[in-house]
C-alpha cells in the first residue's frame, strides 16, 4: 500500500504493471486516471498541507484495506499548477478478485474528493477562483456509509 504527494507526473502504464508484478495471487487490477478537464478552464493549481495529506491518503488506503481483500494500492496525487489534459490523481488496486479491485478503486477516489485535505484553484478567461466541494462528490463517498444509497 503506497500513496505519493508530488508535482511530478507519473507513468500509468508503469504503475498498473507494479500492481501485480512478482503477486500470482493477483487475479484483477482496477485503475483510475483523473485528468484535468480543458472546458472553460486554462489552469487548475492544487495545493496540500504536506504530512497532512499522506496521512489522510493512507488512512483512505487502509480502511478500504478493512473493507475488501486487497494485495496492492498505489495513489498518487500531483500538486501544483496542471494543465488541461494533464493527470491529476492515479488510483490503482490490486486484489484476487475484480469486485474487491472495482469497488476499491471507487471507493478511494470518492474518499479522495471527499477527505483529503487538497484545494482547488481554477483559472478561467473570467479569472482565477477557489472552487468549493461538490455536492455530487458528497453524495458519491455517503454510499460507503453504512444505510448510503
Amino acid at each position: 500500500m503506497s500513496v505519493a504527494v508530488q508535482e511530478a507526473d507519473f507513468d500509468v502504464g508503469a504503475e498498473v504493471a507494479a500492481l501485480s508484478a512478482g503477486d500470482d495471487g493477483a487475479g484483477a487490477v482496477a485503475s483510475f486516471v483523473g485528468l484535468v478537464r480543458g472546458v472553460g478552464i486554462e489552469a487548475m493549481t492544487l495545493e496540500h498541507y504536506p504530512g497532512m495529506t499522506e496521512k489522510a491518503l493512507a488512512a483512505i488506503v487502509a480502511e478500504a484495506g478493512h473493507r475488501w481483500e486487497l494485495r496492492r494500492v498505489r495513489v498518487i496525487h500531483r500538486v501544483g499548477r496542471l494543465l488541461p489534459g494533464e493527470r491529476i490523481v492515479f488510483v490503482g488496486v490490486a486484489s484476487r478478485h475484480r469486485h474487491d479491485a472495482f469497488a476499491a478503486c471507487e471507493f478511494i477516489m470518492d474518499y479522495l474528493k471527499t477527505r483529503a485535505p487538497f484545494w482547488k484553484k481554477e483559472e478561467t478567461a473570467a479569472g482565477a477562483q477557489w472552487v468549493d466541494a461538490r455536492e455530487s462528490d458528497a453524495a458519491a463517498a455517503s454510499r460507503w456509509q453504512p444505510g448510503g444509497s
